[in-house]
């Protein structure tokens, strides 16, 4: 049973094995992440000159829409000023910074009914994120940049955290998919035709359970959690950030969530570099966890 935390007080050792298990934790805004979304809103109102980005979408046709995320999306992922901001940000959440490794800081975008819901405002389907080869000790950190509300925010459809779902993780490959497919996102603008792992079989999306955080605030879960965007029926684009974490110590022992469905080729590992210099994630694990989705696949 998933249970939400707010603003708990436990160890970081402790939240990691009790995110495994399939709870939730939310933290208020902190002086760095709050540092990281006037960053993030900095970046935002530049590029869209003088009009409200929560509404620019009734102003702009979608085209443009899309061409001016396809262009403001990687410019804020690899800006080294994230590379500064984000280990602040995990540091103030208790983590030990030569032990806890991140993944590049995603922008994201939701746009209001439906206006572009795929390619670079791709609007997720209930999945894992242990379908797309994320190891399983990977935990998931979401922030809104803006104030959001349910409408526009993601669902998680806990009864499944331990219960498998027929997907479609057996056919992605992580290698694959960054050979050909994840640069081609500002392509898809009526529809993505991408491969993307899904579920195939019906998906009971209630229950589900909606965390709203403040602008700044910090929300964090596993990567196995079956998640999906809610359809946005806000009147806003909803703009946030995601990034993603692993322990070194629980890459190396196997500690994490149970796998219960996934199949996929490949490792995100790679991915991840250390928060106190940013050295990157050691080569023999990717490399064992490269065999072991092998060997899960056959």
């Amino acid at each position: 049973m998933t249970t939400v935390y707010s603003n708990s007080g436990v160890d970081d050792d402790t939240r990691r094995t009790m995110l495994y298990t399939g709870d939730i934790f939310v933290y208020p805004a902190s002086p760095a992440s709050a540092e990281l979304i006037g960053f993030a809103r900095e970046r935002i109102e530049e590029a869209f000159r003088g009009r409200d980005p929560e509404t620019a979408q009734y102003e702009m046709p979608v085209e443009e829409f899309a061409a001016l995320l396809a262009d403001l999306k990687p410019r804020f992922i690899h800006h080294r000023q994230c590379k500064k901001l984000l280990p602040m940000v995990i540091e103030e959440a208790d983590c030990d910074l030569d032990l806890t490794y991140f993944d590049v800081p995603r922008l994201r975008t939701s746009t209001s009914h439906d206006y572009l819901t795929s390619g670079i405002s791709y609007a997720f389907h209930p999945h894992r994120d242990c379908w797309y080869s994320a190891p399983f000790n990977q935990i998931n950190w979401w922030i809104p940049i803006y104030p959001v509300v349910a409408e526009n925010v993601m669902a998680f459809h806990t009864q499944y955290f331990d219960r498998p779902v027929a997907n479609g993780s057996a056919r992605y490959d992580y290698a694959e998919w960054n050979r050909s497919s994840r640069h081609t996102a500002a392509q898809h603008v009526q529809n993505d035709t991408r491969e993307q792992p899904r579920p195939e079989e019906p998906i009971e999306l209630d229950p589900q359970v909606r965390v709203v955080p403040e602008a700044g605030g910090k929300m964090m879960f596993s990567g196995a959690q079956l998640h999906s965007t809610v359809p946005n029926t806000s009147g806003r684009t909803r703009f946030s950030i995601d990034f993603r974490t692993v322990h070194v110590g629980d890459v190396r022992d196997r500690v994490g969530a149970p796998n219960v469905d996934a199949s996929c080729t490949g490792t995100t590992l790679r991915d991840f570099v250390r928060c106190s210099d940013l050295g990157r994630m050691p080569e023999d694990l990717a490399v064992a966890y490269e065999k072991e989705a092998l060997l899960i696949r056959s």
